[in-house]
């Protein structure tokens, strides 16, 4: 947590996670170009912000391109702001054990540039959190936006949300599925309506010494969606403290 106000302490670094917030994956010519400083010094701002895992990058072909990860700041939201905030409330204090080791890994099929990016590491076992990912009981739990998710997860087979009115909020196929490493899936979101344009999302699961580095890619995001980077942070972090804790992140009323 110290590495994160670190980082958002400089203005300079502030400046570059406003300009991913407001266009994502963005290449370090891109960055540089918009805040008239040096390659250099753009370069020595976005390997503290990599370190402190505010900003993640992925390599497409010959280009880098970095994107604004969520997952941190949602953890400083819920532990410090919302508390305050929303007083009183029952909450749970995150433990954040995050460092970036190494470049992820491209797999041959994602050679295009995807337009969220969200990493975040949870003590827990790659075989726990696919479980996690792909069982209803468990996903019902934490997924308070789309509800618990039912399906067959080879590829081929169909996966949906369901609400616990029956109502079914998230649909899709699965494209590929690598127990417990990869899982890459059609996403079609039923509060968009019965015109909904599909995009995909893959989740990418390594272990990490006694962590598992979780990343979710979102490809094609739809104009109209661009709502789901936000819900991707609240879920994601949910998941993490559920698995860490044995109970979901809860607001509770007053």
């Amino acid at each position: 947590m110290d590495l994160i106000f670190k980082a958002l302490s400089d203005g300079t670094r502030r400046t570059l996670i406003d300009a991913l917030r407001e266009r994502d994956g963005q290449t370090l010519t891109e960055l540089e170009s918009g805040l008239g400083m040096t390659r250099f010094g753009v370069m020595k701002h976005l390997k503290i912000l990599e370190a402190s895992s505010l900003v993640v990058s992925r390599k497409v072909g010959r280009f880098r391109y970095h994107y604004l990860n969520a997952a941190p700041l949602q953890q400083v939201i819920d532990r410090w702001i919302e508390p305050v905030v929303q007083k009183p409330m029952a909450r749970v204090a995150l433990n954040l054990k995050a460092k970036l080791e190494g470049e992820p890994q491209m797999p041959t099929k994602l050679l295009e540039k995807p337009d969220f990016v969200l990493e975040t590491y949870i003590r827990t076992t790659p075989e726990l959190l696919w479980q996690a990912l792909t069982t209803e009981a468990i996903s019902a739990r934490y997924n308070i936006l789309a509800g618990g998710i039912q399906g067959e997860f080879t590829p081929g087979g169909r996966y949906r949300h369901v609400l616990p009115n029956g109502a079914s909020i998230l649909s899709g196929e699965v494209i590929d599925a690598v127990e417990p490493k990869r899982l890459e899936l059609t996403f079609v979101p039923g509060w968009a309506g019965p015109d909904a344009k599909p995009s995909r999302c893959v989740y990418e699961i390594e272990a990490v010494g006694e962590a598992c580095r979780l990343t979710v890619l979102h490809f094609d995001i739809p104009p109209e969606q661009e709502g789901v980077r936000e819900g991707w942070a609240k879920i994601i972090s949910n998941l993490k403290t559920m698995l860490e804790t044995g109970e979901p992140l809860r607001l509770q009323a007053d």
